[in-house]
């Protein structure tokens, strides 16, 4: 028996998707770029350069590959303008990068922070490694520095023959100081093997001494090409030098293992040129300079010598036989006249003196002396007479004045006028009111010509 079946009805689109997110291809980009930032940190990456190109932006764009991959990457100029490394197509290299995406055309890249060359990497990780070594045995201290000399007697050179640097440190001497001979040491200073013969050289003129000072020089290059001066077996060979060494080595901001182990460092050949030998203009000025001194000094010794030998001429005259008769002769005649002088004034100070005896005793004779009493005796009686004349006016005066006064305020002249003074009798008390007595007391009255006694008989208050 057949039976027939009949398919399910077919459902809509809304019943397959109830909800839809719909992307947008932007959209989509951003969250792709977004996860790849987020999920995977920055990262260290080896590879080969292609397709490198540089736009008028500034910008860095190039490919990393190995030999399955390649990979877009891009350096933007805020980043590349301190790269100390220019990358170039068929470089290999290690980049610092970040994984990202470029939206606007949904590629993968990688932004990158830093690049260095592979190679120069690795040297400058055995650069650091060797230059903390023999950091630590003390090698680059600054007691071990030794100084240059003055003015070499020979210079000796470590360097290629061929090379600008040599050129240029020839026209240096040449042109500070042509007299100082130059011994070059010729030496390959880049390459396999190089190291070697460098500290070969060095080792050589240190054991012959036939310089005075060493340079140890080459032009500028990459760190792979200045290796050489970066090798251990130079560095210890500068070290054991017993001739004071100035390190030349590339351009002031290369920086190797023999600049930190050479007594002076320079920034340039030229500079390590200037540095050994001084400018002969500044000693010739120096010379011209001494020559003047010593032309003044002798004319001033010659000076001091003709002033001594007149000197000594004069001392010679002074010292002859006829010179010295002269001079007692005249020493004599000054003698005699002293002489004369001084009896012509012990004559007159004795004479002097005997006068001065004869008045002194004259005027200790008694008769002067009685006279000279006499009259001092007529002028005291004439003084004493005045005196008493002048003193007897005197008081007789001032008597008459007091009289004057007394009377003026004496009592009795009061009296005179008609007053009395009442007192009580006998015993004299003075009565100054009525009150004092009483009837019959006794009382004496003294009037301007003599006293009065009454009793009292009535009195009045």
């Amino acid at each position: 028996m057949i039976r027939q079946v009949s398919p399910p009805p077919a459902k809509s689109q809304a019943e397959l998707f109830p909800t839809r997110d719909v992307y947008t291809v932007s959209r989509l980009t951003t969250e792709a770029r977004i996860l790849l930032e987020r999920g995977i940190p920055a990262l260290w990456i080896e590879g080969e350069i292609s397709n490198f190109s540089q736009p008028a932006s500034g910008h860095w764009y190039f490919s990393l590959k190995d030999g399955k991959a390649q990979v877009r990457c891009a350096m933007f100029r805020t980043r590349n303008v301190h790269a100390s490394y220019t990358p170039r197509d068929g470089a290999h290299v290690i980049c610092r990068a970040r994984v990202s995406l470029y939206e606007p055309r949904g590629e993968f890249q990688l932004l990158i922070d830093h690049v260095e060359d592979a190679g120069e990497g690795e040297l400058r990780r055995k650069f650091e490694a060797l230059k903390a070594k023999l950091q630590a045995e003390g090698l680059f201290s600054v007691e071990r520095k030794r100084d240059l000399p003055a003015l070499p007697a020979r210079i000796g050179v470590i360097t290629s023959p061929t090379g600008a640097a040599i050129r240029d440190i020839l026209n240096i001497l040449r042109r500070r100081f042509p007299a100082i001979p130059v011994l070059i040491y010729p030496v390959p200073v880049q390459g396999a093997g190089s190291a070697v013969q460098i500290a070969g050289a060095i080792r050589f003129a240190s054991d012959h001494r036939a310089c005075d000072v060493l340079i140890v020089a080459r032009g500028g290059g990459s760190l792979e090409d200045l290796q050489a001066f970066n090798e251990e077996v130079v560095a210890r060979a500068l070290a054991d030098c017993q001739i004071p060494t100035v390190s030349g080595v590339g351009h002031e901001v290369d920086v190797t293992i023999a600049d930190f182990i050479a007594d002076v460092r320079a920034p340039t050949p030229s500079g390590a040129a200037e540095l050994v030998v001084p400018d002969c203009r500044d000693w010739i000025e120096r010379l011209d300079g001494t020559l003047r001194r010593i032309a003044q000094f002798t004319r001033r010794r010659l000076q001091e010598r003709r002033e001594r030998h007149k000197w000594l001429e004069g001392r010679l005259a002074q010292c002859h036989p006829g010179v010295k008769l002269q001079h007692q002769a005249q020493r004599l005649d000054d003698f005699e006249q002293r002489l004369k002088l001084c009896t012509l004034r012990s004559l007159e100070s004795r004479t002097g003196r005997l006068q001065s005896a004869v008045h002194q005793l004259a005027r200790s004779s008694p008769l002067a002396r009685l006279r000279d009493l006499l009259s001092r005796r007529g002028a005291l009686e004439l003084r004493m007479f005045g005196a008493m004349r002048h003193l007897l006016s005197t008081s007789q005066r001032r008597f008459e004045v007091l009289t004057r006064a007394l009377n003026t305020v004496s009592p009795l002249a009061t009296l005179e006028r008609g007053y009395a003074i009442v007192t009580r009798h006998p015993s004299g008390e003075l009565v100054r009111s009525s009150e004092q007595v009483d009837k019959g007391d006794r009382i004496e009255a003294r009037v301007g010509k003599g006293r009065l006694r009454a009793v009292v008989e009535d009195k009045e208050e």
